[in-house]
């Protein structure tokens, strides 16, 4: 009997799939590196609460690594290190490697935006003596949870003259915060029977920025004319200025570690930094890799990756062609050869909220990097759907490079779901898989992701790379 429970075992053991917990399967060595490494991300995501403060960080690591902007008409030789900063809100960094162009390149691409509210063209106004920014929400959030949390404003604004200001409020000790306001339980009776999708109303995000009034004078917006004046006095800037501004309120808060083991991190903005930032370190660890290398951040994938700082437009593809006709081939002839990761986070199951999952095939925290073969919506419309021949290839890179990873889908069929920029990029004919960190609380103001799968992450990016 003992025996055959023993065979038994051997057998599970052989032919059963089997997720384990990766603190199970480290070296306490490595379980310490990727603590290390952590500490690394806790401060970059502190810092980047804006897709313009990423490509700003990251272009000065890779400048001091080395790289410089494609020179036009100078063929590219292996070991060179290349940057395109597009308008400052996505960024491309490619290492040239060994082989020839012609046999393709490998893309680690995410995205670097993330949902926040952004100030409206005419935002400022008084109400009561109170002044109050308007603002319009960018990507998918639940508005209620917006209430109530100390905000901070980043951005550009381009004043009358064309000159841009820089503006970072609330992120330092001693700055103020901001805050959008919320209704108390005792008077909140009507708010009550709203849908929770309706809770908080798009219009009612408005941040209050003040409320005392300009002092040496009588009249109506005395409130709106000294935050005016503050801002005039501190920027230069007047209230048409805001008609050509940039500027986004986030959480006002640092990453944090979350548990009584630290195992956890905490911290706005982890979808999709927590994959932007390991696709960059890999790519700066590679050093001179068989194939040609790109790390792509890219912008506004929250809203459907438009514009020309998104992966809807021809920016990659356009930076692929430009050094690729510097060293003799096409476009067409690079990109049909090459393959991408895409890297961007899926939802980690939940045990409060074990309903919209299929725990068969659901992200787990602390299992690893999540292998997302795709992603969509209810018929799998708008995902790219990766190969098997392609996964196939992406597990035996992970396993030979000893990663520890899984597979999840995002959610049960007809749930609900989601998308990524893998479409985009598997559109140009590249090879695509989505791969990525598994989050908890996705898109609120407050997500949680594990050290442990954040540092897969860059190892999974990396093995990718050398392959």
């Amino acid at each position: 009997m003992s025996e055959e429970k023993s065979r038994a075992d051997a057998l599970k053991e052989e032919l059963f799939l089997d997720f384990k917990n990766a603190a199970l399967r480290m070296e306490s060595d490595e379980v310490a590196e990727a603590d290390r490494y952590c500490g690394g991300y806790k401060d970059f995501i502190t810092r980047c609460k804006t897709e313009r403060e990423t490509v700003s960080y990251v272009a000065d690591l890779a400048e001091k690594a080395g790289f410089r902007p494609l020179k036009k008409g100078s063929a590219c030789r292996a070991g060179d290190k290349i940057l395109l900063n597009n308008r400052g809100k996505a960024l491309i960094l490619a290492v040239i490697g060994e082989k020839d162009l012609s046999e393709g390149v490998r893309i680690a691409a995410a995205h670097i935006d993330a949902p926040r509210l952004d100030m409206k063209p005419s935002p400022l106004y008084e109400d009561s003596d109170l002044a109050l920014l308007k603002t319009h929400y960018y990507g998918g959030i639940k508005k209620y949870q917006w209430t109530a949390v100390p905000l901070s404003i980043h951005g550009v604004i381009v004043k009358k003259n064309g000159e841009t200001v820089t503006v970072s409020i609330g992120e330092k000790e001693g700055e103020p915060r901001f805050v959008v306001n919320d209704l108390l339980p005792h008077l909140d009776g009507e708010m009550r029977k709203r849908n929770a999708s309706e809770a908080i109303k798009g219009e009612e995000l408005n941040i209050l920025v003040g409320s005392r009034p300009f002092r040496s004078d009588k009249g109506s917006e005395l409130v709106k004319l000294q935050i005016l004046k503050l801002l005039n006095e501190k920027f230069g800037i007047i209230e048409e200025d805001f008609l050509s501004a940039e500027l986004e309120a986030v959480p006002a808060y640092p990453a944090v570690d979350i548990g009584f083991d630290a195992s956890l991190i905490g911290a706005y903005g982890h979808d999709d930094r927590v994959c932007a930032y390991p696709c960059v370190t890999a790519l700066l660890a590679c050093g001179k890799p068989l194939y040609t290398t790109l790390a792509v951040l890219s912008d506004k994938e929250e809203t459907g990756s438009d514009g020309n700082t998104g992966l809807a437009s021809s920016f990659l593809a356009d930076f692929i062609g430009d050094f690729a006709a510097d060293s003799g081939f096409s476009t067409r002839e690079v990109l049909r050869h090459s393959s991408c990761l895409s890297a961007d986070v899926n939802a980690a199951f939940d045990p409060t909220f074990p309903s919209v999952h299929d725990k068969l095939n659901a992200a787990y925290i602390n299992k690893g990097i999540v292998l997302t073969k795709y992603t969509g919506a209810r018929g799998k419309s708008g995902t790219s759907d990766a190969s098997a021949e392609f996964t196939g290839h992406i597990r035996k890179v992970f396993n030979d490079a000893g990663v520890i990873w899984q597979t999840g889908e995002l959610g049960k069929v007809d749930e609900g779901g989601g998308g990524t920029v893998a479409k985009y990029i598997a559109n140009l004919g590249v090879d695509t898989i989505d791969v990525g960190v598994p989050v908890l609380s996705m898109h609120s103001p407050f997500e949680v992701v594990s050290k442990l799968d954040v540092y897969m992450t860059h190892k999974a990016v990396l093995a990718f790379y050398s392959a």
